[in-house]
């Protein structure tokens, strides 16, 4: 009996690793991430370098978008005529505007349009390049590494994380802008010398019914790549999966995955928050609602702990404290408490105001 219970416990926990372990079965590297509180909801070699291929043009759409002005117009110059693979087909001489090389940069992926709009965002290609590593180490991508905008690997290469990535689609969800862009199944536009009709090539617009953004690369040394974005209800995902021979069906398992097993949990509501502190005789209050992707488990495994700032001059500050949520042990989130105004405080004599000097700055040291 107890060699029954042995082996079923066994297999029972060989099923339960492996799968969770299928989600990525086919990627050398991927991750989950929750884009509001960037919460790992999952993650396998999330901090291997690779090579990112076409997903590099997420951070050349970035750059140009933050420092270009959409309605811009750009002549295409010699730069088109070295590339190859994926392309917009720009004539050199060709004006178009910068808002559709940006469509062309994300819906078809064009090399072409990436180093046109490199020449042209700055009056300067190194520049570009340049910018586009200062934003990596902006945004927390310390491990990824630019040398093109377009992720052409056989002359220079562009390294990166999946984490690294997912940080970069994260951000790139506050900006309305790229989630209409990327999100677009058919776009049209012309210039003075031809017309074009162009499809979404990221797959996962069409195949699965919460993506609202993404966009995948290849090449021969990276292997088949995608970063991507759904939204379900009030949970917004980021995926990321790098050498991954089924991009699209490891997408769509992770969403799956987040979306049954995580609840966007409300922790601080303040609209409903209020603390009477004995102390400065009046309710605290905080100025933010709080929530946070939580499994059903650990629902109770989450604490608020308030600490107050005694002497506070609430003439100059109505700050007094700060709240602290844990999830078990690891703080996950902190939050300043707030006085009304017009509540007064204790007097305190100069002894007294010097102990609490000395007793804020060792919480302050210790938190």
């Amino acid at each position: 009996m107890k060699k029954f219970f042995l082996y079923t416990f066994f297999i029972l926990l060989f099923f339960s690793y492996s799968s969770v372990y299928a989600l990525c079965e086919n990627s050398k590297s991927c991750i989950l991430i929750d884009n509001n509180s960037g919460r790992i909801l999952y993650s396998k070699n999330s901090n291997e370098k690779m090579l990112i291929a076409s997903t590099t043009k997420l951070m050349t759409f970035l750059i140009a978008y933050e420092n270009g002005n959409l309605d811009d117009i750009y002549k295409v110059g010699e730069e088109v005529l070295s590339m190859y693979g994926t392309s917009i087909y720009l004539s050199k001489g060709e004006d178009m505007s910068l808002r559709d090389l940006l469509y062309g940069l994300i819906l078809r992926s064009g090399n072409d349009s990436s180093v046109v709009i490199a020449h042209n965002v700055f009056g300067d290609y190194d520049k570009f390049i340049s910018k586009m590593n200062e934003r990596a180490l902006e945004l927390g991508m310390n491990d990824t590494v630019f040398y093109n905008p377009h992720g052409l690997d056989e002359d220079t290469k562009n390294y990166s994380t999946s984490y690294d990535m997912a940080l970069l689609s994260k951000y790139l969800h506050t900006i309305p802008f790229y989630l209409e862009v990327s999100s677009t199944k058919h776009y049209e536009t012309s210039t003075s010398l031809k017309a074009y009709d162009w499809y979404n090539r990221n797959k996962m617009i069409s195949s699965y019914r919460y993506t609202v953004s993404g966009k995948n690369g290849y090449t021969p040394l990276a292997g088949k790549t995608l970063v991507s974005g759904a939204v379900l209800g009030d949970l917004s995902l980021s995926s990321v999966s790098l050498n991954d021979n089924d991009i699209y069906n490891t997408h769509k398992s992770l969403y799956e995955y987040g979306f049954s097993k995580y609840e966007n949990y409300l922790i601080i509501n303040k609209d409903m928050f209020s603390y009477k502190d004995d102390y400065y005789k009046g309710t605290l209050y905080v100025k933010n609602s709080f929530y946070y992707p939580v499994l059903e488990e650990e629902k109770n495994k989450i604490s608020l702990v308030l600490k107050i700032i005694k002497g506070i001059d609430t003439n100059k500050s109505s700050v007094v404290g700060k709240i602290y949520v844990y999830l078990d042990k690891d703080i996950i989130h902190t939050d300043d408490l707030y006085l009304k105004r017009g509540i007064g405080t204790k007097t305190l004599s100069f002894f007294e105001k010097i102990i609490l000097f000395f007793k804020n700055l060792f919480v302050e040291k210790n938190n």
